[in-house]
């Protein structure tokens, strides 16, 4: 299928304007998420409608706290991604055209086939995840344009790298996003994730702007990028330029893919960077892959009162009402808390 925002070049070339690579890829090549083609100086999405996943999940798997919590989330992806992170947590889907000399495979399913699925199976949202969502942005954006117009709310779980052309094109039916904010410095981003740290940031604050909800998640990796100082100058951030409303995840690392020379995070990390958040003026810090800690739980931010109970990805009680604290009557914010 031919994609959406490229241009032609000279020398038969065309430039993706669909991330921030922005490739410039010559004939019968790909750019680097392995997923869309030069074809006859015209580039071609190769994943449309190939799904190699397709779930539910709570949504609080995504992880997305504040969006109608203990609901469910029809989950779908591609193979591919713009990234090659070190640490991939589904390198097997997303470094599959990377590491099998460009194998694309999936099962072939219309966007209509999708939405239907989902509201067979009771999801409020459809979220494309798993894998980055913009390598699959043709038929997400097609899939999530008719969600909408049923009443299903559509959600990315994304790295961040979309161009403000692709984010202002998927806006008008993207209700919410967890993005992850890897790390505080472009040297981690070069080195683990062969991108940069400024456009991610870009998209972050473009997203706030355009009314999406937007929580973030960072992934703790001992030694990498879990010190203090980077952790609260990424706690600041996120107060200052996304909001203090914004939720924050802080997520336990475990030895994966090509990155197992580092220990799992320790408890007492996470912990840690829990408290930068909250004493940067977070109101919503959660600590993720370490159930019964606490740091799941939802606490309002005014008086204290526990307000979702959470184990895992479980809701065990939710004494939020018409998004206001039960106890003290303050606004907590999100959708359809």
């Amino acid at each position: 299928m031919k994609a959406y925002l490229f241009e032609r070049l000279d020398d038969d070339k065309v430039r993706c304007n669909l991330c921030n690579h922005r490739c410039e890829i010559k004939p019968g090549k790909r750019g680097i998420c392995g997923v869309r083609e030069n074809q006859n100086s015209e580039l071609h999405t190769l994943v449309y409608g190939r799904l190699i996943a397709g779930h539910v999940d709570p949504i609080e798997k995504k992880p997305l706290y504040h969006l109608k919590p203990g609901s469910l989330s029809y989950s779908i992806a591609t193979v591919g991604c713009n990234f090659k992170c070190k640490f991939c947590q589904n390198a097997d889907i997303a470094q599959l055209p990377a590491d099998q000399k460009g194998r694309i495979v999936g099962e072939t399913v219309a966007p209509e086939a999708v939405v239907a699925d989902a509201r067979r199976k009771q999801c409020t949202t459809i979220a494309y995840t798993y894998t980055e969502p913009t390598v699959f942005f043709e038929f997400a954006h097609d899939t999530a344009r008719l969600a909408h117009e049923q009443g299903i709310r559509n959600v990315f779980v994304s790295n961040g790298y979309m161009t403000p052309e692709a984010l202002d094109m998927i806006s008008p039916y993207l209700d919410a996003a967890n993005v992850d904010l890897k790390a505080f410095t472009n040297d981690y981003y070069r080195k683990l994730c062969g991108a940069k740290l400024a456009p991610v940031k870009n998209t972050l604050i473009k997203m706030k702007r355009l009314g999406i909800w937007v929580e973030v998640t960072t992934l703790v990796i001992p030694g990498l990028n879990d010190s203090p100082g980077e952790l609260r100058g990424l706690a600041k951030f996120v107060a200052n330029e996304l909001g203090p409303e914004t939720p924050w995840h802080v997520s336990r690392f475990h030895p994966t893919y090509k990155l197992t020379d580092h220990p799992p995070t320790p408890v007492e990390t996470l912990l840690t960077a829990r408290k930068i958040g909250i004493d940067a003026g977070l109101r919503y810090v959660y600590t993720g892959n370490i159930p019964g800690q606490g740091g799941e739980n939802t606490v309002c931010y005014n008086c204290g009162e526990l307000l979702i109970d959470r184990w895992g990805f479980q809701v065990r009680q939710n004494k939020v009402r018409s998004s206001k604290c039960s106890h003290c009557g303050v606004a907590i914010h999100g959708v359809e808390l």
